[in-house]
């Protein structure tokens, strides 16, 4: 009788554990700007060191079927978070939509201004009268246009084609004679895969502001202030572990979704990418968002100017 006792108490006390458990983490939603690539290893090493655990929290973790649509599924309160870039950010909250930016996980410029390495490019100037492909709208003129100023160009004098995703190989075909979009991360190495070898014009070298590439926002209205704290905890952890153990690390990536991750694309990319996740998420340099705003309103890419204090959360 008394051993009865003894395990029926004790299996009340694990239900209640559990459901105390249960009651104290908090589910965020997580939408990511592509399909799973090396851009996001913090957030997947996050998840599957357990990190996000430990802060209580459960990441669902989604991939987008429109890759322009993760910021609107913020705004709508659809999903928590997403991943999204800087210069997208600026372009969404001057056009009214509620958003913040709560971290940062790539702090660096990715994107480049990528030819062939075949002698027909060898500087900015030869891309007078030429075609350059673009994946989607959005700064794109006024970053070119910059560029080109330092050549005496300007957006007037190349051709804009958009080529949808196919980047990659519409510079490799022709169909293009450059491409803006492409990140010195992926495409280069994708093309260097096809026996192609590419050249980069880094948009930071040619007057362009620096900015950070990748972002994760959130909802400025609905935003749960302690769940992206611990949020932001488990990433800044996660970049740190791959920092100090970057081989370990992409294996542990790898193995995620070893079917479409564990790739010799993937490793060179992973290993581009790595050095220049943001070690601290939380920061943010409010000035250089607003120098970023500034040079956008001066493009004419926005017209209202917002202000980084407004939209940029910094704990």
């Amino acid at each position: 009788m008394k051993k009865n006792v003894i395990v029926t108490v004790l299996v009340l006390t694990a239900s209640l554990f559990s459901s105390s458990t249960q009651a104290d983490t908090k589910t965020l939603t997580l939408m990511l700007d592509w399909f799973v690539n090396p851009n996001h290893g913090p957030v997947i090493i996050a998840k599957e060191r357990g990190y996000f655990a430990a802060q209580g929290l459960n990441v669902d973790i989604q991939e987008p079927a429109d890759p322009s649509m993760p910021p609107k599924l913020v705004a709508a309160n659809k999903v928590d978070l997403a991943i999204s870039y800087q210069p997208s950010l600026i372009i969404d909250v001057a056009a009214g939509l509620p958003l913040i930016r709560s971290a940062t996980l790539i702090a660096s410029p990715l994107n480049t201004l990528m030819v062939l390495d075949n002698n027909n490019i060898n500087d900015l100037s030869d891309l007078k009268g030429k075609k350059i492909g673009i994946a989607m709208a959005g700064n794109v003129e006024a970053s070119i246009d910059t560029m080109l100023k330092t050549v005496g160009l300007n957006y007037d004098d190349v051709k804009i084609i958009n080529v949808g995703w196919a980047l990659s190989s519409s510079l490799a075909s022709g169909r293009v004679d450059a491409i803006w979009g492409g990140l010195r991360n992926f495409e280069a190495n994708q093309l260097t895969l096809e026996g192609f070898k590419a050249k980069s014009f880094f948009p930071e070298d040619y007057g362009v502001p620096h900015y950070d590439e990748l972002i994760f926002v959130a909802n400025a209205n609905t935003y749960d202030k302690a769940a992206i704290i611990a949020f932001n905890k488990a990433i800044e952890q996660a970049s740190l572990y791959i920092a100090k153990n970057p081989q370990k690390a992409w294996e542990e990536f790898a193995a995620f979704a070893p079917d479409t991750l564990n790739n010799e694309l993937n490793k060179l990319a992973w290993n581009d990418t790595f050095m220049h996740f943001s070690a601290h998420p939380a920061a943010a340099d409010l000035q250089r968002y607003d120098d970023y705003a500034q040079f956008m309103y001066t493009k004419k890419a926005i017209t209202t100017q917002p202000k980084a204090q407004d939209y940029v959360l910094s704990f």
